[in-house]
């Protein structure tokens, strides 16, 4: 073998070999220690690194619970209250318990609903069309059809419904992981409490223009009519900007407004139809007690205002 060869082969090897040893004596000396419990807190999470908990991944995660020592603010939510007990036990704190959450479609509006007023003939991307301009159709809230949130979705949770262009989720496939929420230029979709008995109300709608421009637009928007305002009795609904919204936490779950929204856009999940028409009667029939009572205390009144002017006065 030529001498040249020979020497720059083996100056190479025992360069290679020094640097191998500084290297790995330098590693030791500058080692950062880490925490062993995160370690074993990673290996009970999904690992499937969604971001659904706020993190970059599940070992950003195993590392913030560590450090913080508790649960309050921090939980898993493809691992669900489960996996937070494991992740309790193996930190010696006491595990918080959350409500499951699944992502709900806040829009009915349909090919039937919202007739399309233009051809969009760019990129197949709800993002980039929606920095574009507003949408096929009169509605510039409602669903642009084109599956971003299907495709974000790690779980194979959601698909899109050909018959009415809108996405739909799978119940039990679900995991709130939030990917298809932040995902959705127009926001329709959003993480609700799966409730008692996975029992649901919502109001599927996000159009704030006026009743009558509203139903132009789509056929089952939000009218602004205030009817399901008025007849919840736990003050879970509120009115703003023309619309209706349910809040999941103060709603009881009781029904009586689902049948008052004249186009059907309040959206239960679960609920029987007997559930509802019972609620419905419930609910005419307290509605017609107090238009009896109302009407006896304008007859009373009535009355002892003629008594009073028909009284003599006295000498």
């Amino acid at each position: 073998m030529n001498p040249v060869i020979l020497y720059t082969i083996l100056s190479l090897t025992a360069i290679g070999i020094v640097a191998a040893v500084v290297i790995y004596f330098v590693s030791k000396k500058f080692a950062v220690q880490e925490d062993d419990r995160i370690g074993k807190v990673e290996e009970v999470l999904p690992s499937t690194n969604c971001g659904g908990c706020g993190q970059p991944g599940c070992h950003a995660f195993a590392k913030a619970v560590v450090e913080a020592g508790d649960l309050s603010s921090l939980h898993c939510p493809v691992g669900g209250n489960a996996v937070m007990k494991q992740v309790a036990e193996i930190l010696g704190i006491k595990a918080v318990e959350r409500d499951p959450y699944i992502a709900v479609v806040r829009c009915s509006g349909s090919f039937e609903h919202r007739k399309k007023t233009n051809v969009y003939d760019g990129t197949e991307s709800c993002k980039i069309a929606a920095a574009l301009y507003s949408g096929d159709t009169g509605c510039a809230y409602g669903c642009l059809g084109m599956a971003d949130c299907v495709e974000v979705c790690d779980f194979e949770a959601m698909y899109m419904d050909e018959k009415t262009g809108l996405p739909v989720v799978i119940e039990d496939k679900c995991t709130a992981c939030n990917a298809c929420v932040k995902e959705c230029p127009k926001g329709i979709l959003e993480l609700w409490p799966k409730g008692k008995k996975n029992q649901r109300v919502y109001i599927a709608c996000l159009n704030e223009e006026k009743g009558s421009t509203a139903r132009k637009e789509c056929s089952v928007a939000c009218s602004g009519c205030s009817k399901c305002f008025e007849a919840c009795r736990y003050d879970a609904i509120t009115m703003e900007n023309s619309l209706a919204h349910i809040d999941p936490e103060k709603c009881k779950l009781c029904m009586e407004c689902v049948d008052t929204c004249d186009v059907h856009n309040i959206i239960t999940a679960n609920v029987t139809p007997e559930k509802i028409q019972a609620a419905n009667e419930q609910r005419l029939k307290r509605e017609e007690r107090a238009r009896k009572k109302k009407e006896e205390e304008k007859l009373a009144a009535e009355a002892a205002k003629q008594n009073t002017h028909e009284t003599p006065p006295q000498a």
